[in-house]
């Protein structure tokens, strides 16, 4: 696939990580996703460094500030929405029951950002590129492919990011359970299921970023060999793909996905 040079409003456009220990952290993902890496300075002995596949950004990772780490906060993957106007979906957010955490503020040159938490408390971005439109590489091996929304009121959840970003939705029945489709121009951008019983109830709603990859077995023994944590072993899941959920060393959750859809 081309190098993207510009991302539709409502499409998933930028991933982030914010680590406990950038060296490690970096060099975990480096290695399990042959990525490169370009440390840009913030002050002293600390970057914001853009992951790198071909070159070409395709995500982010900085470490979390002392403080934030004394109070708990664990090591996350933050995703990114593109939009037209952030300023409006910062009021749009509010009205629609959201709860805004930063912004809307500029990032230098780069663009204008929001971080919020939605209404069932899942924290997620939005982003108005300028200079940095955001990930270089969608629909390739060992960038980011899916973005799933976990909840416990999937009728909010929906109502919400329908009402925010004109997303449209699709209910598809899955193993026992309906999985909801978010579509931009009839086309599947994300997707969301209802957390059950079964999930521990300290789990918060959240946004879960997919990579894809060529074998998932093949990921899920590396990252494990890289001093991982396999949460959800390699699980088939029929007419889709393969699919991991793996934490990594400093406590950040992510998944990967061998899709057998023909679509990387």
């Amino acid at each position: 696939m081309s190098e993207i040079d510009n991302h539709p409003h409502g499409i998933f456009c930028w991933s982030e990580l914010c680590t406990h220990d950038w060296k490690d952290g970096k060099a975990f993902y480096t290695s399990l996703f042959d990525w490169g890496h370009d440390d840009q300075p913030i002050e002293e002995n600390i970057y914001y460094t853009m992951l790198q596949k071909q070159g070409e950004d395709i995500a982010a990772m900085y470490e979390m500030p002392k403080e934030q780490i004394s109070s708990g906060i664990p090591s996350h993957w933050l995703a990114y929405i593109a939009v037209d106007n952030v300023d409006d979906c910062a009021l749009k957010a509010k009205e629609l029951g959201a709860e805004v955490i930063a912004g809307p503020h500029d990032v230098m040159n780069a663009g204008r950002m929001l971080m919020l938490k939605d209404p069932v408390g899942a924290t997620v971005a939005l982003w108005q590129g300028n200079e940095h439109k955001g990930c270089k590489h969608l629909g390739e091996l060992n960038t980011p492919y899916w973005h799933e929304l976990a909840t416990r009121n999937s009728k909010v959840s929906r109502d919400f990011y329908c009402a925010l970003l004109g997303w449209e939705s699709e209910i598809k029945p899955m193993e026992g359970m309906n999985y909801t489709l978010f579509l931009v121009d009839g086309q599947p951008i994300a997707g969301m299921l209802e957390m059950t019983n079964e999930w521990p109830a300290d789990t918060p709603a959240h946004w879960m970023i997919y990579f894809a990859v060529e074998s998932c077995d093949v990921i899920v023994s590396k990252a494990a060999s890289l001093g991982g944590q396999v949460c959800v072993p390699a699980t088939d899941i029929p007419d889709v793909g393969r699919f991991s959920v793996i934490c990594d060393p400093q406590g950040a959750v992510f998944s990967v996905i061998e899709s057998v859809m023909d679509d990387v």
